[in-house]
Formats: C-alpha cells, sequence, structure tokens
C-alpha cells in the first residue's frame, strides 16, 4: 500500500507540472499568436507578387534566396548576397548574429573554397547551421551563390 501511495503523489507530480508546462506553453489570448508579417521595402504590389523576400511569424524571420546578378566572381558575389542579407537583417530589427539556419546554393562545386573564405566570421562567433550544395542545372539570374536564410526577431 506504501509503495501505491508514493507512486500516485509522484505521478500526481508529474502531471502538475506537465499541466502547468502546457499551461505556459499555449497563448492566452488571440494577442498572443504568433501573425505572418510581410516587410516589404516600399508599397504592397498591385498584383499578387510570385514570393516574398522577407517574412516573419512571431520572432521567426525568413529572408527568400538572395542572389548576385552581375559580372564578378564567387568572392564578389559572396559579399553582395551577405551584405544584401545585412541590410535585410538589420532593416527589419534582427541581425547577422541573430541568424539560425543558412542554405547557400552554388552554381559550381569548385566555388566552395572562395565562397567560404568571404562567409566565415560573417555571422559572428557562433555561426548558424548551414546547408551548402551545388544547384544542378545552376542558378536563376547567373548568381554564382544563392543564400537564404531564417533568423529571429
Amino acid at each position: 500500500m506504501k509503495d501505491t501511495t508514493n507512486r500516485r503523489k509522484f505521478l500526481g507530480r508529474g502531471a502538475a507540472v506537465a499541466a502547468a508546462a502546457t499551461a505556459a506553453a499555449v497563448p492566452v489570448s488571440a494577442q498572443d499568436k504568433p501573425v505572418k508579417k510581410v516587410h516589404r521595402n516600399g508599397p504592397k504590389p498591385a498584383k499578387t507578387p510570385l514570393f516574398n523576400s522577407t517574412v516573419s511569424f512571431g520572432n521567426l524571420l525568413f529572408i527568400a534566396g538572395v542572389g548576385a546578378h552581375f559580372e564578378g566572381d564567387i568572392k564578389a558575389h559572396t559579399k553582395h548576397v551577405l551584405d544584401s542579407i545585412q541590410k535585410q537583417l538589420e532593416g527589419v530589427g534582427s541581425s547577422m548574429d541573430k541568424v539560425l539556419k543558412c542554405n547557400v546554393y552554388l552554381n559550381d562545386l569548385k566555388d566552395y573554397a572562395g565562397m567560404n573564405e568571404i562567409f566565415l566570421g560573417r555571422f559572428g562567433e557562433e555561426p548558424p547551421v548551414r546547408t551548402t550544395i551545388a544547384a544542378a542545372g545552376g542558378i536563376p539570374g547567373n548568381s554564382l551563390v544563392e543564400i537564404d536564410v531564417i533568423a529571429y526577431l
């Protein structure tokens, strides 16, 4: 009987902790629910765009792939792309240090070392997780690199 009573007390405490954790995780009101927000550099387009470049949901921020559409080498393209991403992040109240995930798409895998040379250190002392691939068929707009990120505000 003693074991059963102790088990009930233990299980009861566990249920109370689980209920408290669930209550803390569930928004109290509709105001607490995260909302999707599109961040624009200008007015809303008259027609529905193909995609948006910067969208937040709650405190998560998603930036669509940024490329470099000019003549240049991988280092110039990577610097341009990272500078553009930094500008977008800072424009909505985030920063390179707040990037959680980064996807890098290379036109050619031979540019991996040159891209890394410019990439290194751009996201602070603790860089985000990253995936890098060579895009089969190339990157639209003849960019040598395209990068998208997920950050927080």
